[in-house]
Protein backbone atom coordinates (compact mmCIF):
# COMPACT_ATOMS: atom_id res chain seq x y z
CA UNK A 1 0.00 0.00 0.00
CA UNK A 2 1.25 3.50 -0.79
CA UNK A 3 2.20 5.49 2.25
CA UNK A 4 -0.37 8.23 2.60
CA UNK A 5 1.11 10.08 5.50
CA UNK A 6 4.53 11.22 6.60
CA UNK A 7 5.48 10.51 10.16
CA UNK A 8 7.46 13.56 11.21
CA UNK A 9 9.19 13.33 14.56
CA UNK A 10 8.30 12.49 18.10
CA UNK A 11 7.53 15.63 20.03
CA UNK A 12 10.59 16.94 21.80
CA UNK A 13 9.38 15.97 25.26
CA UNK A 14 8.30 12.45 24.24
CA UNK A 15 10.28 9.37 25.06
CA UNK A 16 10.19 5.93 23.52
CA UNK A 17 7.17 4.07 24.83
CA UNK A 18 9.20 1.09 25.99
CA UNK A 19 11.48 3.30 28.07
CA UNK A 20 8.66 5.24 29.65
CA UNK A 21 6.69 2.15 30.58
CA UNK A 22 9.61 1.06 32.71
CA UNK A 23 9.54 4.35 34.66
CA UNK A 24 5.83 5.14 34.69
CA UNK A 25 3.60 4.27 37.59
CA UNK A 26 0.95 2.78 35.34
CA UNK A 27 0.89 -1.00 35.78
CA UNK A 28 -1.19 -2.83 33.22
CA UNK A 29 -0.79 -6.52 32.35
CA UNK A 30 -2.97 -7.69 29.46
CA UNK A 31 -1.51 -11.20 29.57
CA UNK A 32 -3.81 -12.01 32.50
CA UNK A 33 -7.07 -13.81 31.80
CA UNK A 34 -9.19 -11.14 33.48
CA UNK A 35 -8.17 -7.52 32.98
CA UNK A 36 -9.56 -4.60 34.97
CA UNK A 37 -10.04 -1.74 32.46
CA UNK A 38 -7.64 1.18 32.93
CA UNK A 39 -9.40 4.48 33.79
CA UNK A 40 -8.34 7.09 31.26
CA UNK A 41 -9.51 10.45 29.94
CA UNK A 42 -9.49 11.59 26.33
CA UNK A 43 -10.00 15.32 25.83
CA UNK A 44 -11.63 16.80 22.74
CA UNK A 45 -9.04 17.46 20.03
CA UNK A 46 -8.72 21.09 18.95
CA UNK A 47 -8.30 22.67 15.54
CA UNK A 48 -9.87 21.67 12.23
CA UNK A 49 -13.52 20.49 12.27
CA UNK A 50 -12.37 16.96 11.41
CA UNK A 51 -10.66 16.85 14.83
CA UNK A 52 -13.98 15.87 16.44
CA UNK A 53 -14.24 12.86 14.11
CA UNK A 54 -10.63 11.83 14.70
CA UNK A 55 -10.96 11.82 18.47
CA UNK A 56 -14.29 9.97 18.31
CA UNK A 57 -12.67 7.11 16.35
CA UNK A 58 -9.84 7.02 18.91
CA UNK A 59 -12.34 6.85 21.76
CA UNK A 60 -14.33 4.10 20.04
CA UNK A 61 -11.21 2.03 19.32
CA UNK A 62 -9.88 2.15 22.86
CA UNK A 63 -13.28 1.62 24.49
CA UNK A 64 -14.09 -1.31 22.22
CA UNK A 65 -10.81 -3.02 23.10
CA UNK A 66 -12.23 -3.67 26.57
CA UNK A 67 -8.96 -2.60 28.18
CA UNK A 68 -9.82 1.02 28.91
CA UNK A 69 -12.57 2.68 30.91
CA UNK A 70 -13.11 6.13 29.40
CA UNK A 71 -14.07 8.71 31.99
CA UNK A 72 -17.12 10.82 31.09
CA UNK A 73 -16.19 14.34 29.98
CA UNK A 74 -18.72 15.75 32.46
CA UNK A 75 -16.33 14.70 35.25
CA UNK A 76 -13.35 16.63 33.86
CA UNK A 77 -12.08 19.42 36.11
CA UNK A 78 -9.72 20.69 33.42
CA UNK A 79 -11.61 21.19 30.17
CA UNK A 80 -9.08 23.30 28.31
CA UNK A 81 -5.43 22.36 27.85
CA UNK A 82 -2.87 24.03 25.63
CA UNK A 83 -1.28 21.34 23.48
CA UNK A 84 2.24 22.37 24.50
CA UNK A 85 1.51 22.58 28.23
CA UNK A 86 1.48 19.66 30.71
CA UNK A 87 -1.87 18.97 32.38
CA UNK A 88 -2.74 19.79 35.97
CA UNK A 89 -2.02 16.32 37.25
CA UNK A 90 -3.83 16.84 40.56
CA UNK A 91 -7.11 17.61 38.72
CA UNK A 92 -6.93 14.31 36.86
CA UNK A 93 -5.83 12.30 39.89
CA UNK A 94 -8.89 13.53 41.76
CA UNK A 95 -11.18 11.83 39.20
CA UNK A 96 -8.99 8.68 39.19
CA UNK A 97 -7.70 9.09 35.64
CA UNK A 98 -4.50 7.10 35.26
CA UNK A 99 -3.84 8.24 31.69
CA UNK A 100 -4.80 11.33 29.71
CA UNK A 101 -4.84 11.97 25.96
CA UNK A 102 -5.05 15.37 24.30
CA UNK A 103 -4.42 16.38 20.71
CA UNK A 104 -5.13 18.65 17.80
CA UNK A 105 -5.70 18.55 14.05
CA UNK A 106 -4.59 21.56 12.02
CA UNK A 107 -4.72 22.39 8.30
CA UNK A 108 -1.34 23.00 6.65
CA UNK A 109 -0.66 25.46 3.81
CA UNK A 110 -0.35 22.60 1.29
CA UNK A 111 -3.85 21.35 2.12
CA UNK A 112 -2.76 18.41 4.25
CA UNK A 113 -3.88 17.89 7.81
CA UNK A 114 -1.50 17.56 10.75
CA UNK A 115 -2.80 15.20 13.44
CA UNK A 116 -0.86 15.11 16.71
CA UNK A 117 -1.42 13.79 20.20
CA UNK A 118 0.13 13.50 23.63
CA UNK A 119 -0.36 10.68 26.14
CA UNK A 120 0.23 11.51 29.81
CA UNK A 121 0.83 9.22 32.79
CA UNK A 122 -1.12 11.06 35.48
CA UNK A 123 0.29 9.38 38.60
CA UNK A 124 3.80 9.29 37.14
CA UNK A 125 3.46 12.98 36.15
CA UNK A 126 5.18 12.40 32.82
CA UNK A 127 4.49 12.07 29.11
CA UNK A 128 4.40 8.53 27.76
CA UNK A 129 4.07 9.24 24.05
CA UNK A 130 3.52 12.06 21.59
CA UNK A 131 3.72 12.08 17.82
CA UNK A 132 2.40 13.93 14.81
CA UNK A 133 1.42 12.90 11.30
CA UNK A 134 0.86 14.84 8.08
CA UNK A 135 -2.00 13.25 6.17
CA UNK A 136 -4.16 13.80 3.13
CA UNK A 137 -7.59 14.95 4.35
CA UNK A 138 -9.38 11.86 3.01
CA UNK A 139 -7.24 9.63 5.25
CA UNK A 140 -8.21 11.24 8.54
CA UNK A 141 -9.79 8.00 9.76
CA UNK A 142 -6.61 6.01 9.29
CA UNK A 143 -4.64 8.61 11.25
CA UNK A 144 -7.08 8.00 14.13
CA UNK A 145 -6.38 4.26 13.95
CA UNK A 146 -2.62 4.84 13.97
CA UNK A 147 -2.86 7.15 16.99
CA UNK A 148 -5.03 4.56 18.74
CA UNK A 149 -2.34 1.92 18.11
CA UNK A 150 0.35 4.21 19.54
CA UNK A 151 -1.68 4.82 22.70
CA UNK A 152 -2.48 1.10 23.06
CA UNK A 153 1.18 0.14 22.70
CA UNK A 154 2.43 2.80 25.10
CA UNK A 155 0.00 1.67 27.81
CA UNK A 156 0.15 -2.10 27.33
CA UNK A 157 3.61 -2.73 25.91
CA UNK A 158 2.03 -4.67 23.01
CA UNK A 159 1.26 -3.72 19.43
CA UNK A 160 -2.23 -2.50 18.72
CA UNK A 161 -4.56 -3.80 16.02
CA UNK A 162 -6.64 -0.78 14.99
CA UNK A 163 -4.79 0.15 11.77
CA UNK A 164 -5.91 -3.05 10.06
CA UNK A 165 -8.52 -4.29 7.62
CA UNK A 166 -10.80 -7.31 7.45
CA UNK A 167 -11.78 -9.17 4.30
CA UNK A 168 -15.08 -11.06 4.49
CA UNK A 169 -17.93 -12.53 2.46
CA UNK A 170 -20.73 -10.00 1.99
CA UNK A 171 -24.08 -11.81 1.72
CA UNK A 172 -27.30 -10.36 0.29
CA UNK A 173 -30.64 -11.74 -0.90
CA UNK A 174 -32.96 -14.45 0.41
CA UNK A 175 -31.49 -17.37 2.30
CA UNK A 176 -31.95 -19.85 -0.54
CA UNK A 177 -30.49 -17.49 -3.17
CA UNK A 178 -27.70 -15.65 -1.39
CA UNK A 179 -25.35 -13.52 -3.47
CA UNK A 180 -21.88 -13.75 -1.97
CA UNK A 181 -19.21 -11.17 -2.76
CA UNK A 182 -15.78 -10.61 -1.35
CA UNK A 183 -15.63 -7.33 0.56
CA UNK A 184 -13.10 -5.47 2.66
CA UNK A 185 -13.44 -2.92 5.46
CA UNK A 186 -11.55 -1.30 8.29
CA UNK A 187 -11.49 -3.43 11.45
CA UNK A 188 -14.23 -1.27 12.97
CA UNK A 189 -16.63 -1.76 10.05
CA UNK A 190 -15.93 1.53 8.21
CA UNK A 191 -14.90 2.03 4.57
CA UNK A 192 -16.58 -1.09 3.18
CA UNK A 193 -16.00 -1.87 -0.49
CA UNK A 194 -16.65 -5.00 -2.55
CA UNK A 195 -13.87 -6.87 -4.34
CA UNK A 196 -15.91 -9.25 -6.54
CA UNK A 197 -19.15 -8.84 -8.51
CA UNK A 198 -21.14 -11.64 -6.89
CA UNK A 199 -21.73 -13.60 -10.07
CA UNK A 200 -19.89 -16.61 -8.60
CA UNK A 201 -19.93 -18.13 -5.14
CA UNK A 202 -16.88 -17.17 -3.06
CA UNK A 203 -15.71 -18.69 0.24
CA UNK A 204 -12.91 -18.62 2.83
CA UNK A 205 -10.91 -15.48 1.98
CA UNK A 206 -7.55 -15.28 3.78
CA UNK A 207 -5.04 -12.43 4.04
CA UNK A 208 -1.39 -12.70 3.17
CA UNK A 209 0.75 -11.93 6.25
CA UNK A 210 3.23 -9.95 4.14
CA UNK A 211 1.30 -8.26 1.30
CA UNK A 212 -2.06 -6.67 0.54
CA UNK A 213 -3.13 -9.89 -1.12
CA UNK A 214 -5.77 -12.49 -0.36
CA UNK A 215 -6.41 -16.08 -1.31
CA UNK A 216 -9.94 -17.47 -1.53
CA UNK A 217 -12.08 -20.19 -3.08
CA UNK A 218 -14.46 -19.47 -5.96
CA UNK A 219 -16.92 -21.60 -7.93
CA UNK A 220 -16.37 -19.60 -11.09
CA UNK A 221 -17.51 -21.65 -14.08
CA UNK A 222 -19.00 -24.21 -11.72
CA UNK A 223 -15.58 -25.56 -10.78
CA UNK A 224 -14.16 -24.81 -7.32
CA UNK A 225 -10.71 -23.24 -7.55
CA UNK A 226 -8.33 -21.36 -5.26
CA UNK A 227 -7.47 -17.83 -6.40
CA UNK A 228 -5.03 -15.08 -5.49
CA UNK A 229 -6.29 -11.48 -5.57
CA UNK A 230 -4.20 -8.30 -5.32
CA UNK A 231 -6.43 -5.97 -3.31
CA UNK A 232 -5.13 -2.65 -4.62
CA UNK A 233 -4.85 -3.57 -8.32
CA UNK A 234 -7.64 -6.14 -8.63
CA UNK A 235 -5.25 -8.52 -10.42
CA UNK A 236 -6.38 -12.12 -9.99
CA UNK A 237 -4.96 -15.54 -10.83
CA UNK A 238 -5.76 -19.20 -10.24
CA UNK A 239 -3.52 -21.10 -7.83
CA UNK A 240 -2.89 -24.26 -9.81
CA UNK A 241 -5.21 -26.35 -11.96
CA UNK A 242 -6.01 -29.42 -9.87
CA UNK A 243 -8.31 -32.21 -11.06
CA UNK A 244 -10.36 -32.22 -7.84
CA UNK A 245 -11.87 -29.61 -5.57
CA UNK A 246 -9.45 -27.33 -3.74
CA UNK A 247 -10.56 -25.47 -0.63
CA UNK A 248 -9.52 -23.89 2.71
CA UNK A 249 -6.50 -22.00 1.32
CA UNK A 250 -4.19 -20.12 3.68
CA UNK A 251 -0.80 -18.43 3.29
CA UNK A 252 2.44 -19.50 4.92
CA UNK A 253 3.93 -16.96 7.38
CA UNK A 254 6.40 -15.68 4.79
CA UNK A 255 3.68 -15.32 2.15
CA UNK A 256 5.59 -17.53 -0.30
CA UNK A 257 3.33 -20.59 -0.13
CA UNK A 258 -0.36 -21.45 0.00
CA UNK A 259 -1.47 -24.45 2.01
CA UNK A 260 -4.84 -26.00 1.11
CA UNK A 261 -6.91 -29.15 0.97
CA UNK A 262 -7.44 -31.10 -2.26
CA UNK A 263 -10.36 -33.48 -2.53
CA UNK A 264 -10.05 -36.59 -4.67
CA UNK A 265 -12.85 -39.12 -4.46
CA UNK A 266 -14.17 -39.45 -0.92
CA UNK A 267 -11.10 -38.18 0.87
CA UNK A 268 -9.14 -34.94 1.09
CA UNK A 269 -5.47 -34.34 1.78
CA UNK A 270 -3.34 -31.31 2.50
CA UNK A 271 -0.99 -29.82 -0.07
CA UNK A 272 1.26 -26.78 -0.29
CA UNK A 273 2.08 -24.80 -3.40
CA UNK A 274 5.16 -22.62 -3.79
CA UNK A 275 3.83 -19.40 -5.32
CA UNK A 276 7.08 -18.73 -7.20
CA UNK A 277 7.78 -22.13 -8.75
CA UNK A 278 4.15 -23.41 -8.60
CA UNK A 279 5.49 -26.73 -7.36
CA UNK A 280 3.12 -28.66 -5.09
CA UNK A 281 3.98 -30.86 -2.12
CA UNK A 282 1.61 -33.35 -0.53
CA UNK A 283 1.70 -33.27 3.28
CA UNK A 284 -0.91 -35.88 4.28
CA UNK A 285 -1.80 -39.20 2.73
CA UNK A 286 -4.85 -40.70 4.35
CA UNK A 287 -8.27 -42.03 3.46
CA UNK A 288 -9.84 -39.44 5.76
CA UNK A 289 -10.85 -35.82 5.18
CA UNK A 290 -7.94 -33.58 6.20
CA UNK A 291 -8.71 -29.89 5.79
CA UNK A 292 -8.53 -26.34 7.23
CA UNK A 293 -4.71 -26.22 7.63
CA UNK A 294 -3.05 -23.29 9.42
CA UNK A 295 0.67 -22.64 9.93
CA UNK A 296 2.31 -21.79 13.23
CA UNK A 297 3.72 -18.24 13.04
CA UNK A 298 7.30 -19.54 12.80
CA UNK A 299 6.30 -21.77 9.89
CA UNK A 300 7.54 -24.97 11.54
CA UNK A 301 4.19 -26.69 12.18
CA UNK A 302 0.70 -27.01 10.74
CA UNK A 303 -2.56 -27.53 12.61
CA UNK A 304 -5.53 -28.99 10.73
CA UNK A 305 -8.82 -30.78 11.24
CA UNK A 306 -9.36 -34.42 10.33
CA UNK A 307 -11.94 -37.16 10.81
CA UNK A 308 -9.25 -39.85 10.69
CA UNK A 309 -10.17 -40.86 14.25
CA UNK A 310 -13.87 -41.20 13.48
CA UNK A 311 -14.98 -37.58 13.98
CA UNK A 312 -13.50 -34.12 13.44
CA UNK A 313 -10.55 -33.44 15.73
CA UNK A 314 -7.48 -31.20 15.59
CA UNK A 315 -4.03 -32.48 14.69
CA UNK A 316 -0.57 -30.92 14.47
CA UNK A 317 2.25 -32.07 12.17
CA UNK A 318 5.60 -30.70 10.98
CA UNK A 319 5.26 -28.19 8.14
CA UNK A 320 7.14 -30.57 5.87
CA UNK A 321 4.66 -33.38 6.59
CA UNK A 322 5.06 -36.39 8.85
CA UNK A 323 3.04 -38.21 11.46
CA UNK A 324 0.31 -35.94 12.89
CA UNK A 325 -0.42 -35.89 16.61
CA UNK A 326 -3.90 -35.27 17.93
CA UNK A 327 -4.29 -32.27 20.26
CA UNK A 328 -8.08 -32.03 20.88
CA UNK A 329 -9.71 -34.49 23.27
CA UNK A 330 -12.85 -32.79 24.57
CA UNK A 331 -16.42 -33.84 23.83
CA UNK A 332 -17.72 -32.71 20.45
CA UNK A 333 -16.30 -32.04 17.02
CA UNK A 334 -13.49 -29.55 16.39
CA UNK A 335 -12.92 -27.54 13.20
CA UNK A 336 -11.44 -24.36 11.62
CA UNK A 337 -8.24 -24.22 13.71
CA UNK A 338 -6.19 -21.03 13.41
CA UNK A 339 -2.79 -20.53 15.03
CA UNK A 340 -2.35 -17.28 16.96
CA UNK A 341 0.17 -14.76 15.56
CA UNK A 342 1.88 -14.99 18.98
CA UNK A 343 2.30 -18.75 18.63
CA UNK A 344 0.86 -19.50 22.07
CA UNK A 345 -2.73 -20.43 21.26
CA UNK A 346 -4.87 -22.13 18.62
CA UNK A 347 -8.42 -20.87 18.09
CA UNK A 348 -11.11 -23.28 16.92
CA UNK A 349 -14.80 -23.92 16.35
CA UNK A 350 -16.34 -26.70 18.42
CA UNK A 351 -19.72 -28.33 17.93
CA UNK A 352 -21.16 -29.87 21.09
CA UNK A 353 -24.54 -30.16 22.74
CA UNK A 354 -26.32 -28.60 19.77
CA UNK A 355 -24.23 -25.43 20.04
CA UNK A 356 -21.30 -24.00 18.09
CA UNK A 357 -18.53 -22.77 20.37
CA UNK A 358 -15.53 -20.53 19.71
CA UNK A 359 -12.58 -21.38 21.92
CA UNK A 360 -8.82 -21.42 22.30
CA UNK A 361 -6.32 -23.98 23.52
CA UNK A 362 -2.59 -24.05 24.04
CA UNK A 363 -0.55 -25.22 21.07
CA UNK A 364 -0.12 -28.64 22.70
CA UNK A 365 -3.88 -29.02 23.22
CA UNK A 366 -3.91 -28.23 26.93
CA UNK A 367 -5.82 -25.40 28.59
CA UNK A 368 -8.91 -25.49 26.39
CA UNK A 369 -11.13 -22.49 27.09
CA UNK A 370 -14.49 -21.60 25.51
CA UNK A 371 -14.94 -17.88 24.81
CA UNK A 372 -18.47 -17.79 23.39
CA UNK A 373 -21.23 -20.08 22.20
CA UNK A 374 -24.42 -19.87 20.16
CA UNK A 375 -26.68 -21.44 17.56
CA UNK A 376 -24.05 -21.22 14.83
CA UNK A 377 -20.67 -19.61 15.51
CA UNK A 378 -17.80 -20.32 13.14
CA UNK A 379 -14.65 -19.14 11.40
CA UNK A 380 -12.39 -17.47 14.01
CA UNK A 381 -9.64 -15.15 12.78
CA UNK A 382 -6.95 -13.46 14.89
CA UNK A 383 -6.12 -9.79 15.21
CA UNK A 384 -2.40 -9.35 14.41
CA UNK A 385 -1.50 -8.88 18.08
CA UNK A 386 -3.10 -12.21 19.07
CA UNK A 387 -5.39 -10.66 21.71
CA UNK A 388 -8.73 -10.46 19.86
CA UNK A 389 -10.70 -12.84 17.65
CA UNK A 390 -13.33 -12.11 15.01
CA UNK A 391 -15.87 -14.73 13.90
CA UNK A 392 -19.34 -14.96 12.38
CA UNK A 393 -22.60 -15.94 14.06
CA UNK A 394 -25.67 -17.04 12.12
CA UNK A 395 -29.21 -16.52 13.39
CA UNK A 396 -32.09 -18.95 13.00
CA UNK A 397 -35.07 -18.80 10.68
CA UNK A 398 -35.80 -17.97 7.06
CA UNK A 399 -34.83 -14.34 7.61
CA UNK A 400 -31.71 -15.16 9.57
CA UNK A 401 -28.15 -14.85 8.42
CA UNK A 402 -24.56 -14.39 9.56
CA UNK A 403 -23.08 -11.33 11.26
CA UNK A 404 -19.54 -10.58 12.34
CA UNK A 405 -18.50 -10.39 15.99
CA UNK A 406 -15.27 -9.82 17.89
CA UNK A 407 -14.27 -11.13 21.29
CA UNK A 408 -11.11 -10.77 23.35
CA UNK A 409 -9.27 -13.54 25.18
CA UNK A 410 -11.09 -12.85 28.45
CA UNK A 411 -14.35 -13.89 26.74
CA UNK A 412 -16.05 -10.91 28.38
CA UNK A 413 -15.74 -8.27 25.66
CA UNK A 414 -17.93 -9.47 22.80
CA UNK A 415 -19.43 -7.03 20.30
CA UNK A 416 -21.01 -7.04 16.87
CA UNK A 417 -19.07 -5.47 13.99
CA UNK A 418 -21.35 -3.35 11.78
CA UNK A 419 -21.65 -4.45 8.14
CA UNK A 420 -24.05 -3.30 5.40
CA UNK A 421 -25.67 -6.73 5.05
CA UNK A 422 -25.08 -10.26 6.26
CA UNK A 423 -21.40 -11.16 6.54
CA UNK A 424 -19.34 -14.32 7.09
CA UNK A 425 -15.83 -15.78 6.83
CA UNK A 426 -13.82 -12.83 8.21
CA UNK A 427 -10.03 -12.72 7.85
CA UNK A 428 -7.95 -10.11 9.65
CA UNK A 429 -5.07 -8.34 7.90
CA UNK A 430 -1.65 -7.64 9.41
CA UNK A 431 -0.96 -4.08 10.52
CA UNK A 432 -0.85 -1.80 7.49
CA UNK A 433 2.42 -0.14 6.43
Amino acid sequence: MNRFFLRLSALCVAFLAAVNIAHARIEFDITKGNVEPLPMAIMDFKGDPVAAQVVQVIRDNLRNSGLFNLIDKAAFLQNDLDFNTPPKYEDWRSINAQALVNGQVTKLPDGKLRAEFRLWDIFGASQLAGERYDIQPEFWRRSAHIISDKIYEALTGEKGYFDTRVVFVDETGPKDKRVKRLAIMDQDGANVRTLTRGSDLVLTPRFSPTRQEITYMSFEGGQPRVYLLQIETGQREVVGNFPGMTFSPRFSPDGQKVIMSLQQGGNANIYTMDLRSRNTTRLTNSSAIDTAPSYSPDGSQVVFESDRGGRQQLYVMPASGGEPRRISFGNGRYSTPVWSPRGDLIAFTKQAGGQFLIGVMNADGSGERILTEGFHNEGPTWAPNGRVLMFFRETRGAGGGPKLYSIDLTGKNERQIPTPAFASDPAWSPLLD
